[in-house]
């Protein structure tokens, strides 16, 4: 585990209400409650984040952490990819917007060369491993892979930062 270092977690934009449409109010307000999480998290002088690069939360996470990047150089963006071309099926933008964020990026790590039923899952749990904190868009749901994620981040006694996508509660766990 590396101190001063948190991981993002979260659906998939099909999960939510608003699916893949990024201007929608409540996704923007969303967008606006995870960098402020995310601020607060640099305020307590978090620097290195681990992104898994899947759609929605990772992606929206990551482009915070470089949009903050521009004012603390200090700030590390470390994308951890589950396999080559995990986003070889998405839509030609998004797939632009994810290259630009590899090409921003700190450091890029693959977990495993090419995609394996358990490939997302060694990734996730790759990233909790080296983070002390995780910051999840979670709605409660056990059988996903952010559900996952969370309960290995509590067998594991990491700090969880928990966002509720619709009511954009933010709850904290500390064990």
């Amino acid at each position: 585990m590396t101190a001063n270092t948190c991981a993002f977690t979260g659906h998939r934009p099909k999960s939510f209400p608003w699916k893949y449409n990024e201007n929608a109010p409540n996704c923007v307000l969303l967008k606006e409650v995870l960098a402020a999480q995310i601020e607060t998290l640099v305020n307590r002088g978090v620097t290195g984040f681990l992104s898994g690069m899947a759609q929605g939360t990772d992606l929206w996470c990551s482009q915070i952490v470089l949009d903050l990047k521009k004012k603390n150089p200090a700030l590390k963006l470390h994308c951890i990819l589950s396999c080559k071309g995990q986003e070889s099926k998405w839509t030609a933008s998004a797939q632009e917007h994810y290259h630009s964020i590899l090409a921003q990026a700190n450091e890029v790590v693959y977990v495993g060369q090419e995609f394996s039923r358990d490939c997302m899952l060694e990734r996730n749990r790759w990233l909790v491993n080296r983070a002390s904190i995780l910051l999840a868009v979670y709605d409660g749901t056990y059988r996903s892979g952010t559900g996952m994620t969370v309960r290995y981040a509590q067998k594991l006694g990491r700090e969880i930062i928990i966002i509720d996508p619709v009511s954009r509660q933010v709850s904290c766990q500390s064990l």
